[in-house]
């Protein structure tokens, strides 16, 4: 590789400069060849990769062609979504020389940011072509719909400096400026309130864009409720699905101002980024408006085709990476939303997303999986969905790393690469700053949180993460595996963080405890139920006892098969179960999209700031949220990506017991405090050392208690 590298840059260069420069060239293309799999050759060709200069760290096309181009003509400029190289292919050979001499070490200026650029000879390059996504059945996107003029009168219109919030709803959220007309819509309960309409209806300057709409047939009936949202550059807003029992099929969205991108994900996890330009109009019906969620990803760049194509929608991604795709710079947005108020409980086609219908019928617990296709819809609704809703509340929760875990990661070698599987808001990316840490969560909230903290974390699967084999020294996986529900699903969660590992490699596994009471010591979980609620009954361990100690006792003998809703702060009488979150009041994520919580815990820990060495602006890093109002249901309304939770302490956020009739949903529209049932398997004494003991190649290091946790440290073999 060295010699392949040298054969690009002159070999007469002796000046430190040089040095320096040839090394960090060198640098570049292994690190291509180890994450990527792109090989350099030592031979001029007409086509060149050039390392840290793509669309992943903040390059955009314009800017790379600018000064490719005076290099001579560019055939081809390949710049693949998201990552940091993008492929050039010059009409010559001479042009490409020229490219590597005089641009090799250059540094590019985007925008605010600066960035160095590498280029090496590649001998081919790819042209593989993914397919765009179909947009959502029943959404339509309608560019120019309204002039310049009218763009600018609707502007106008609204006045932010007014402080009559009884006439217009006016709300300062956390992540963007809202005003209701019409009627108001409540983030307390995701709905509105019918018998309290407005003092004024919409905006007369919008009545003639709405007439256009019903002539265009885009709705049957006037709207009579109006929401309107400015976001500034960074901002976003989670994604949602607009509540069923509150609006009629039809939304429109009139975007204003500043193009963005807005993602929509179905529950089978497809995603379809769409473009927005301003003045466009968002026609929502059927399966798009009932079913997919919608959201905005809070950053200040979009990635979107560099010449718009013909056809009156197009997607943002899963366009090939031959296509032309380059960097949009976020400007301030403001979006109309109109809709009509329902009078009579929804009856749509997609009752599991429904809240009318799910109402009528109050659902049961769940059954415990039989199949692998349970499991996975067990852990969609139980866990994913749950822990992206509760995301800021569960973060304000986290924020005390646990001193035996910070011991591990205390003791891990300089330069040690970590992962984190299952990170939740990055509690313990920070601890050791001596080491690479990368967290990696099933929860796009959680992981938007790691990358406001300035931590480098990605959305993954703990049963799939898209890190190469052997590639850490470390892996930790606190309060992750007990929220599979097979006992085959948990097993692979353990080979997965065991492939990960670097020969001579260390694991820590913490998972919760069915013994909360061990060694004559209760946990903190059950202290706290004393403290709260002193005449609860604490289940059937009592202080000194350890039912297990002559084998694992059948604690799961349960005669309709289904999982029980756990008490808060009592001893288990179950393996398998639901445990209520109560959520705050106010602490709902998109009830004001409050991320202030985490940010409030960033003040207090401060931690340090995790280098990417790839320039990429951290705008970019950001993971999503969405546009309009929204109704985010505990096991129906968000979806997430999540296949593990977060975060050592995964316990619930208060002592109320909970014994509602409906495990799966909020106790009620109005409640001030919403329930969430997260999904639980916990462990018996022996149970995790039992699991890992199926594993080849590691040897158990150690295995504890720790106060409610069992715990074990796995070494690979050498």
């Amino acid at each position: 590789m060295d010699a392949c590298v040298e054969s690009n840059v002159s070999a007469v260069r002796k000046s430190k400069e040089d040095k320096k420069l040839l090394r960090k060239q060198i640098k570049a293309s292994h690190t291509l060849l180890k994450h990527e799999g792109i090989s350099t050759t030592p031979q001029p060709t007409k086509s060149l990769v050039v390392a840290n200069g793509g669309l992943g760290n903040g390059v955009s096309r314009e800017e790379l062609s600018a000064v490719l181009n005076e290099m001579g003509e560019v055939e081809t400029l390949i710049m693949p979504p998201h990552k940091p190289y993008t492929f050039v292919t010059y009409r010559s050979e001479e042009s490409a020389r020229k490219a590597v001499v005089h641009l090799n070490g250059q540094k590019l200026q985007c925008g605010e940011n600066s960035v160095t650029l590498y280029l090496s000879y590649v001998s081919s390059v790819p042209c593989e072509e993914q397919k765009s996504a179909s947009l959502p059945q029943g959404l339509v996107l309608v560019e120019d719909f309204v002039s310049p003029e009218e763009e600018a009168l609707l502007l106008t219109a609204i006045d932010w400096s007014s402080t009559d919030g009884d006439v217009s709803a006016q709300k300062a959220l956390k992540h963007r400026r809202v005003k209701h007309y019409g009627f108001e819509f409540r983030y307390d309960n995701n709905n509105v309130d019918k018998d309290k309409p407005l003092p004024t209806g919409l905006p007369e300057e919008c009545l003639p864009v709405l007439e256009r709409c019903l002539r265009n047939r885009h709705i049957n009936t006037v709207p009579d409720q109006l929401t309107v949202n400015q976001y500034e550059s960074g901002q976003g807003i989670p994604p949602h699905v607009d509540t069923h029992s509150a609006f009629e099929d039809t939304i429109l969205s009139l975007s204003l101002g500043a193009k963005t991108v807005m993602e929509f994900r179905h529950p089978d996890g497809r995603l379809v980024p769409v473009v927005l330009p301003g003045r466009s109009l968002l026609v929502m019906k059927g399966e798009s408006r009932y079913l997919w969620t919608h959201g905005i990803t809070p950053r200040k760049f979009d990635m979107v085709p560099a010449c718009d194509p013909q056809s009156p929608a197009h997607t943002a991604s899963d366009v090939g990476i031959n296509s032309s795709l380059t960097l949009s710079k976020r400007g301030t947005r403001t979006s109309f939303t109109f809709r009509k108020i329902r009078h009579e409980p929804c009856h749509c086609a997609f009752p599991s997303s429904c809240d009318s219908q799910r109402a009528l019928s109050a659902p049961s617990p769940p059954s415990r999986p039989c199949c692998h296709a349970d499991a996975t819809r067990l852990e969609e609704e139980y866990v994913h969905r749950v822990y992206d809703a509760i995301a800021s509340h569960f973060s304000s929760t986290r924020h005390s790393p646990w001193p035996r875990v910070c011991h591990f990661l205390s003791s891990l070698p300089p330069g040690s690469v970590l992962a984190d599987v299952g990170c939740g808001n990055g509690k313990y990316l920070g601890v050791n700053p001596e080491v690479t840490a990368i967290g990696c969560d099933r929860s796009s909230a959680l992981v938007q949180i790691c990358a406001e903290r300035g931590f480098q974390a990605f959305v993954s699967d703990a049963l799939g993460v898209p890190l190469r084999t052997a590639s850490c020294d470390a892996c930790i996986s606190i309060a992750v595996i007990h929220h599979f529900s097979t006992q085959e699903r948990r097993l692979a969660a353990v080979r997965e963080l065991v492939r990960l590992l670097k020969p001579g490699g260390q694991a820590l596994i913490y998972v919760w405890a069915f013994e909360q009471e061990y060694k004559k010591q209760r946990s903190k979980y059950l202290k706290e139920q004393n403290k709260e609620h002193p005449d609860e009954h604490l289940g059937s361990i009592c202080d000194g006892q350890n039912p297990h100690v002559h084998g694992m006792q059948d604690v799961n003998k349960v005669t309709d098969g289904k999982l029980s809703v756990h008490t808060n702060r009592t001893a288990f009488n179950t393996q398998d179960l639901l445990v209520p979150w109560h959520l705050k009041e106010g602490k709902r994520r998109g009830a004001d999209e409050s991320r202030e919580s985490g940010k409030e815990n960033l003040r207090k820990e401060k931690p340090t700031k995790a280098s990417d060495n790839s320039g990429l602006p951290s705008s970019l890093s950001s993971k999503t949220r969405l546009d309009c109002d929204h109704a985010l249901s505990p096991g129906f309304g968000s979806n997430t990506s999540s296949d593990t939770t977060h975060s050592p302490e995964a316990k619930p956020s208060d002592n109320t017991s909970h014994s509602s009739s409906s495990p799966l949903r909020p106790e009620s529209e109005g409640s001030p405090k919403p329930v969430f049932h997260r999904y639980y398997h916990v462990f018996q004494q022996g149970e995790l050392e039992q699991l890992c003991g199926q594993i080849a190649g590691v040897t158990v290091q150690s295995s504890y208690h720790d106060q409610g946790n069992w715990c074990i440290i796995l070494e690979k073999d050498r």
